[in-house]
């Protein structure tokens, strides 16, 4: 990163603000030498991906696909296939058809909870789309469905409060949700440990009571996965980290096999289960996806640890810090006010690779309550595995940076947001 930092403030067609260069060659410095526990994180993640890949002995036949209804789709299959080898689980479901996160949680809650059955969600507030589905919107779980719903406020500290949850646990509960990147809210992202000790709070007190995960931004992070730890099923994306910046869209959940057939009842038909869902030729780029996600995740977490370094530098809180263990590919940044939200975003902006001569202006979001800025210019339209960055315009004026293919670009749009904050404080 040194080297590179190095090339770009040397072949800047504009000087960089002379603050920016110095906090940008600290930031390079202090970050060159990775880790070594996630050095040997990522090592494991690798290992267990290839050893998959060879294990599941893949032929040329695998990697076509089907039109129309799908049946016998080998390339859909046997990807699903491996992606429950990768996840410990019994059996996923990962379709064209999950056109997101949220669709993928969504489509499982509406499938496992029943009117007049209760949803506890263990870790807070969810982020303002999931929310609006579950609660808010009138067609939502809780208003068109008769769900009921409850949430166990986080600690000050923004950690999971357990015993809360135990406590919570007394009323009779179907699910409990749990969502692992921050979302919106200040508070850390949470580890597959700490997964774990929520499972094992829900099964001490409720053994019945489901356990559901958000796994956005988390996949390949570790060297487990939520359902490794023993949540029911775990739901996400498949243009965040398993697509490996090449899957055009998806999503999938992965865990309890009666639990996923439900699931694929509710998003197809009682009957068909996940027998229909054509890849339409697509099978390729999600294997290949899939094959190097490990590597780009691990690009994407380089790229945002110099990122912190760089705003720590320049006098920015950042969550998590430069040298922290990271759970995800999410980078949060607190500014001062809503300018410095717009101007982030549009410094960011002239970095992508695609509408780099967009100029980003806050604006309203569906599924979301606050006016919201974005950055994003990414091959795959929404992929947040590619570099990007989102915000409520909203105190406490956090950013949100996320992804990156390759480090260097995160760090050169880092830098590029970086200049603009510079630039708008004379």
């Amino acid at each position: 990163m040194q080297e590179f930092v190095a090339a770009l403030l040397e072949t800047a067609p504009q000087p960089y603000h002379p603050a920016l260069v110095q906090a940008a060659r600290a930031a390079a410095a202090g970050t060159a030498a990775t880790p070594a526990a996630e050095r040997a994180r990522d090592a494991a993640v690798r290992a267990r991906v290839l050893r998959a890949f060879v294990a599941a002995d893949l032929t040329d036949a695998d990697l076509a696909g089907t039109t129309g209804y799908g049946y016998g789709d080998t390339a859909r299959d046997s990807y699903e296939r491996l992606l429950a080898e990768l996840f410990g689980a019994q059996r996923a479901l990962a379709r064209l058809s999950l056109v997101s996160g949220t669709h993928a949680i969504v489509a499982t809650l509406a499938a496992l909870v029943a009117p007049g059955e209760r949803l506890l969600s263990a870790t807070g507030r969810p982020y303002d789309t999931l929310r609006n589905a579950i609660a808010q919107d009138q067609a939502s779980l809780v208003r068109r469905e008769g769900v009921e719903y409850d949430e166990v406020a986080l600690r000050a500290d923004g950690t999971v409060d357990l015993e809360a949850l135990r406590a919570a646990l007394a009323e009779p509960t179907r699910a409990v949700f749990v969502q692992r990147s921050r979302g919106y809210a200040p508070r850390p992202s949470l580890g597959v440990a700490q997964c774990g000790q929520i499972v094992e709070a829900v099964r001490a007190v409720s053994p019945q009571t489901l356990v559901l995960v958000d796994n956005c931004y988390g996949e390949f992070v570790e060297e487990r996965e939520p359902t490794h730890v023993g949540a029911d099923l775990c739901m996400g994306s498949l243009i965040k980290n398993p697509g490996g910046g090449l899957a055009p869209t998806g999503g999938y959940v992965a865990g309890r096999a009666d639990l996923v057939e439900r699931v694929a009842t509710r998003l197809y038909a009682p009957g068909l289960g996940d027998r229909l869902g054509p890849t339409l030729g697509l099978g390729r780029l999600f294997f290949q996806g899939l094959f190097q996600a490990p590597l780009i995740v691990r690009e994407a977490l380089r790229g945002l640890r110099f990122a912190a370094a760089l705003f720590e530098q320049l006098g920015y809180a950042v969550d998590p810090a430069p040298a922290a263990p990271r759970s995800d590919i999410i980078q949060g940044i607190r500014l001062r006010d809503a300018g410095e939200l717009v101007a982030f975003a549009r410094g960011l902006q002239r970095a992508l690779p695609v509408n780099a001569r967009f100029a980003p202006e806050p604006g309203p979001v569906p599924g979301y309550i606050d006016r919201v800025v974005m950055a994003g210019g990414s091959f795959v339209s929404g992929a947040t595995l590619e570099l990007s960055c989102d915000a409520p315009v909203r105190p406490p004026f956090d950013v949100y940076l996320q992804g990156g293919l390759m480090a260097e670009h995160t760090a050169m749009g880092a830098m590029g947001a970086a200049q603009a904050l510079l630039e708008r404080g004379g």
